[in-house]
């Protein structure tokens, strides 16, 4: 059923890596404490270990810290892991929460020395209050601003060391002299299939769920990379053998339980499949433009865009050129189709536009 929100729509699907008041309430309970019990990202790991553990050495707070990263990686476990290891108070907040300087002088000054501040979507802050940020983070001082016109004053309010941890799905949004603030910056990448593995054992554990070692490949291969997809798609495993009397999970009744909820081998769902198979089935594999792909779905043009595009694209199966979205080899593969003759993915001129696409996305990236 098409939406008119992909924000929406991406938190209603199976595979959505957006969070839901159900994901909150499983995390909250999934979540590790330490980073020692955190699985993957080992890179980001050692590095903010370094950073926390200096900082309790030298009996000073840690420097401000910038997640960036996918949704459903982990970036909220870690600012509470942060707080955890420093052993102070977690203050939490977001971006879109924070659309006034008022509201962030707020906070600021209520923190406690050494609290750890957590701000998540921190791109979507309003300017006003990115500009009182950088003080805050920068002098530890901010200015109230009281009256207005010609009798407006400016009263300076010092505030106790603190430790600022953003997060954000969007890097490149973020102002420079904010990014530039941050000590230590730290981008979340996806998981593969081991490590998935060890999410989902590590969870089993804590929802007394008995499954064999083919089991948990089953469902780690169709989580798209993604910690809480793993968890989300676990429930639903669960759930099935519950219903279904099974008290030993196998592979067979993983595939069961997740081709129930057509999440496929691949992690693809309904949207994502109907998207592939109108590119293939309708218009042979492409170019066709965005809008037209959408309506041959029945889904927004923001649906496709945001909610199934990144997933495929990042798979391999569709390619996005300046003349419009085009199947590449795995999608035909993936459908069980053989690749024709005339497919456009095969034009040098469109693989020379998907070169370059993929280098400016990097850029922007990074």
């Amino acid at each position: 059923m098409a939406t008119d929100d992909g924000a929406s729509a991406g938190q209603q699907r199976l595979v959505g890596a957006e969070g839901d008041y159900d994901d909150q309430q499983l995390e909250a309970s999934l979540r590790p404490g330490t980073l020692d019990d955190f699985v993957g990202q080992q890179r980001v790991r050692a590095q903010l270990s370094l950073v926390l553990e200096a900082s309790k050495l030298r009996g000073r707070t840690a420097d401000h810290v910038l997640l960036s990263g996918p949704p459903g990686l982990g970036k909220t476990t870690l600012a509470m892991i942060i707080a955890q290891e420093l052993d102070v108070p977690l203050r939490i907040s977001s971006g879109p929460a924070i659309q006034h300087a008022g509201d962030l002088a707020a906070i600021l000054s209520s923190l406690t020395h050494g609290e750890v501040l957590f701000l998540d979507e921190i791109h979507r802050m309003s300017r006003p209050a990115e500009e009182m940020l950088y003080m805050a983070m920068e002098d530890f001082r901010v200015d109230i601003v009281v009256g207005k016109g010609a009798g407006a004053t400016s009263i300076p309010l010092d505030l106790p060391p603190f430790t600022l941890v953003g997060a954000t799905t969007r890097a490149g949004l973020l102002p420079g002299p904010l990014r530039d603030r941050f000590g230590f910056t730290g981008h979340l990448e996806f998981y593969s299939v081991p490590e998935l593995e060890l999410v989902l054992r590590r969870s089993a554990a804590l929802l007394d769920l008995t499954m064999t070692t083919e089991a948990f490949t089953e469902v780690a291969s169709r989580s798209r990379g993604t910690p809480r997809i793993a968890n989300r798609l676990l429930r639903r495993v669960r759930d099935w053998a519950l219903v279904h009397g099974v008290e030993r999970i196998d592979a067979r009744a993983a595939g069961a339980a997740l081709d129930m909820y057509e999440v496929d081998v691949r992690g693809l769902d309904r949207l994502d499949r109907n998207v592939l198979s109108a590119l293939v089935g309708k218009f042979n594999g492409g170019p066709v433009g965005l809008s037209t792909l959408a309506i041959a779905v029945g889904e927004e043009t923001e649906t496709v865009e945001t909610v199934a595009e990144p997933f495929l694209v990042r798979e391999g199966l569709l390619g996005r050129t300046p003349r419009g979205r085009i199947a590449m080899a795995a999608a035909w593969e993936h459908l069980g189709l053989e690749v024709p003759d005339h497919a456009a993915f095969k034009d040098p001129a469109l693989r020379t536009a998907l070169a370059t696409d993929a280098d400016q996305e990097q850029d922007a990236s990074s």
